[in-house]
């Protein structure tokens, strides 16, 4: 996985802990170690409103 500069808002410990969780047998990390650790320490995540629920609910 590339760790690299980017938008703060992307640079999330969820995004981390999902490749984490979804390598099958390895997972390796590329790229500057201070944005590796800004990810860790970053807890913030906006709720995202995809609309999901709504087009589940109105599937008949």
């Amino acid at each position: 996985m590339p760790i690299m500069q980017a938008a703060p808002v992307l640079l999330t410990r969820t995004l981390l802990y999902t490749a984490m969780t979804r390598a099958k047998k390895l997972l390796v990390l590329i790229g500057n170690p201070n944005v590796l650790e800004f990810m860790i320490q970053n807890e913030n995540s906006k709720k995202r409103n995809t609309g999901l629920e709504f087009k589940l609910k109105s599937i008949k």
